[in-house]
């Protein structure tokens, strides 16, 4: 088992937790095999670049032919890898505005082959993703001419925000607007509705100074299809809700003038805070350490598990002792197997009301 789940746990983006189940509960969790659901294998596109690994020469080629280089991270069973080659590439546009104007080349962020990185220096695949601080699969690296990294996609981003990121990526220059700019023009905040409300936000006006706890920022806009899925299918969840009461919790409009005090100590619009940080999409949640400083955030799609991991990879403090989130996802599932529980890493929670009442 121990062999079998790092293997499984892959399928992402991919101490004990708080409290304990009742031990009648747990000897009946136990009492059944636990089941690892949610993988999924990706067969990639046969036009992705076969590439010799010098990013420096891929670079160079991409260039010559008028293109630029796309370096994506991958890992087998990740059902987000599966869904960017399923969902996005399958659509005709996507593929054909992607293989116009960019080389793919694709990397196991697991893997042992050797690739040489631009400054020439020669890694494993693992310790290249390692180095870039790569915790998400898939994760896309977006290089200019020049070989900077002019553009990051840190996990799978649906159709239409992918299809944007493309088409900024493709003819950014520098002294040009950011992305953030870009999207803004090109798919500008709304104009109406509200934020949806959790009773453990703070209320405003938001102070973000550190009190001793873990700070969660849930970066969010009005109108905003997928901060929906993420109160109704997520946070409903009572185990994440349990992590959560150990966080101080803020929501920020990200496109708000309203002020916000920062675990900094700054004091800023919610807008200027929220450009600071580069954040891009709604929702984004940020997570800080007691001390203030940025520990990870999650800014793609992602369900239950790899956001409650999130939660529990800051609480629990591992991130000062395991720097791979993935390794601790990982681990992370060795623990719910052996506790007789279930693990689907491309679940939601249950509706509210039966989340709320769950064990």
């Amino acid at each position: 088992m121990r062999r079998l789940i790092p293997l499984l746990i892959a399928a992402l983006a991919s101490t004990a937790w708080p409290g304990s189940l009742p031990a009648a509960a747990e000897g009946a969790d136990k009492a059944r095999k636990a089941e690892y659901r949610g993988a999924m294998e990706t067969e990639y596109p046969d036009w992705f670049k076969l590439s010799f690994l010098d990013l420096a020469e891929d670079v160079a080629e991409a260039r010559a032919a008028g293109k630029r280089l796309i370096v994506l991270f991958t890992q087998k069973g990740c059902p987000y890898c599966n869904a960017l080659v399923e969902r996005n590439l399958s659509q005709k546009d996507i593929e054909d505005f992607l293989r116009q104007n960019f080389d793919v080349v694709a990397l196991d962020m697991w893997g042992d082959r050797e690739v040489t990185g631009l400054d020439g220096t020669a890694y494993t695949e693992k310790a290249f993703a390692a180095a870039l601080k790569v915790q998400f699969t898939p994760t896309l690296l977006f290089f200019d001419e020049e070989g900077r990294i002019i553009l990051r996609l840190n996990g799978y981003v649906p159709p239409r925000r992918f299809r944007l990121a493309l088409e900024w990526a493709a003819d950014h220059r520098p002294g040009q607007p950011g992305f953030r700019e870009f999207l803004a023009r090109r798919a500008p905040p709304a104009g109406s509705g509200e934020l949806i409300r959790e009773p453990f936000f703070l209320p405003p006006p938001v102070d973000l100074r550190p009190r001793g706890r873990p700070i969660a920022v849930f970066f969010e806009q009005r109108d905003c299809p997928a901060c929906e899925t993420l109160h109704r299918k997520v946070l409903p969840d009572a185990r994440l809700r349990e992590l959560l009461s150990g966080f101080t919790v803020a929501q920020l409009d990200m496109w708000s003038r309203n002020p916000v005090t920062t675990p900094g100590g700054e004091r800023l619009s919610a807008r200027e805070w929220a450009d600071r940080l580069d954040i891009r999409y709604a929702p984004t949640i940020v997570l800080f350490a007691a001390d203030g400083t940025e520990v990870i955030r999650g800014e793609a799609f992602f369900k239950l598990f790899h956001i409650r991991g999130m939660f529990e990879y800051v609480a629990r403090g591992a991130w000062r002792e395991q720097p791979s989130f993935q390794r601790f996802l990982s681990a992370l599932a060795e623990e719910e197997i052996e506790h007789g529980r279930d693990v689907d890493i491309w679940s939601y929670a249950r509706d509210r009301s039966e989340a709320e009442t769950a064990p």
